[in-house]
């Protein structure tokens, strides 16, 4: 089994930050995951992200998440 690299958005020197033009490789949506295999890399949304987490930690290089930043509280 490959070993990855998981990082998350806390970390203080994020080798990569998604933006909002970063969309899901499954549906379209905002990216906040980043996988990085042999041949290139996949986005996800945080959703298809957990559904493919699995199979692709398997492969996977790196796995950068930040999908953290969508439980921000905003409440005062």
């Amino acid at each position: 089994m490959t070993q990855y690299t998981e990082t998350t958005a806390t970390e203080a020197e994020a080798p990569y930050e998604l933006t909002a033009l970063d969309r899901c490789d499954a549906c379209g949506a905002q990216a906040y995951i980043r996988v990085v295999v042999s041949n290139g890399e996949l986005l996800f949304c945080a959703h298809h992200g957990r559904k493919h987490q699995e199979k692709l930690s398997q492969i996977a290089h790196s796995w950068h998440d930040e999908s953290s930043r969508l439980m921000v509280d905003t409440r005062d």
